[in-house]
């Protein structure tokens, strides 16, 4: 299939560096380098997948019920609001 394709100029560099140095069409070390990242991209994807170690945090402190965190991110909110207002006094 013919198509037209812009490249960056360093990667054309590289490619046109590799075309002379193995001997080969640019066309093919084009075609190959593509194929071959391909590859190794659908290799990639079978991984194994990264999985995390859960961590204990403690407890919650007394009073507070982490099943409303929204609440508590706006009991801490205000905390925080009325702290700073109290140091511009």
């Amino acid at each position: 299939m013919r198509t037209t394709l812009t490249i960056d100029d360093t990667l054309a560099a590289r490619l046109k560096q590799q075309a002379f140095e193995t001997g080969k069409p640019f066309k093919q070390v084009v075609n190959d380098v593509l194929r071959a990242g391909l590859e190794s991209s659908a290799t990639a994807s079978s991984a194994r997948l990264y999985q995390l170690e859960p961590a204990s945090l403690g407890a919650p402190r007394p009073g507070f019920e982490l099943d409303k965190a929204l609440q508590l991110a706006a009991e801490l909110e205000d905390l925080e609001l009325a702290r700073k207002m109290e140091m511009r006094k």
